[in-house]
């Protein structure tokens, strides 16, 4: 996937291209929002600072937006309410709030991806490791070919930690992602459908726990008798950017 990033901040902009590139993704990095509008190779999606020293990063959303339907995830340091409800209002399609980490941003792409372009998501059954397929489209888990009776958030969780095998997500990413933005319950809910799924995917997949940050799932391999499973090897993990605190 390629994405255009309009930011001025080199730190935050060389934190974010280098996070994006870890995860796969082809970055086109621009830091005026004249430079971003008059980008002609194709992209898939725009992240957009706000805060651009020849523009307001609002027109330049609009002015993207006139042009066509291109995901556009605004990212800005300013808290106020109304540039977000702005933003939202003038075409962009999410809004990260500045200090954020790399992975954060990755979900929020992911997650208006799936919206946007439902089409080109997996609809086949996706295999991960011997033992374990998920198919997304049926919202079926199957387990050495027999399907898993999972609850509809067990489902939910298991689904979007094998979007990316190894990689750490925090807690807030995960309550985010599988129940509610706006989730002001306790997170014991996520340790419970965890543990449910470590008891029922045994062997195949381990949910590891990072103490203070949140989750990885990690993809069982069958080794020779006698010498039992281990994790299959892992892409370094970790924030490239700042966390928010």
């Amino acid at each position: 996937m390629r994405v255009l990033l309009v930011e001025d901040d080199e730190p935050v902009a060389e934190s974010l291209r280098r996070g994006l590139l870890r995860y796969g993704f082809e970055v086109e990095w621009v830091t005026t929002g004249a430079a971003g509008l008059a980008v002609a190779t194709p992209y898939d999606l725009v992240l957009l600072d706000l805060g651009l020293p020849d523009t307001d990063g609002l027109d330049v959303c609009r002015a993207l937006r006139r042009r066509g339907d291109v995901p556009i995830i605004v990212i800005s340091a300013r808290s106020d309410e109304t540039d977000r409800v702005v933003g939202l209002e003038i075409g962009a399609d999410d809004y990260v709030s500045k200090p954020f980490g790399v992975r954060e941003v990755i979900a929020r792409i992911r997650a208006v991806m799936r919206r946007v372009r439902p089409a080109e998501q997996p609809t086949g059954p996706q295999r991960y490791g011997a033992r374990l397929t998920v198919d997304r489209k049926a919202a079926r888990v199957r387990l050495d070919g027999v399907e898993v009776a999972l609850t509809p958030k067990e489902y939910d969780l298991l689904a979007f930690l094998t979007e990316e095998p190894g990689a750490l997500m925090s807690r807030e990413q995960i309550m985010e992602a599988v129940w509610d933005a706006n989730w002001f319950g306790p997170t014991k809910t996520l340790d419970v459908h965890v543990a449910a799924l470590r008891r029922k995917l045994a062997g195949a997949v381990a949910v590891e726990a990072v103490r203070g940050v949140g989750f990885r799932l990690n993809v069982l391999t069958d080794e020779p008798a006698g010498t039992g499973n281990r994790a299959a090897p892992e892409a370094p993990v970790g924030p490239v950017g700042a966390d928010p605190t």
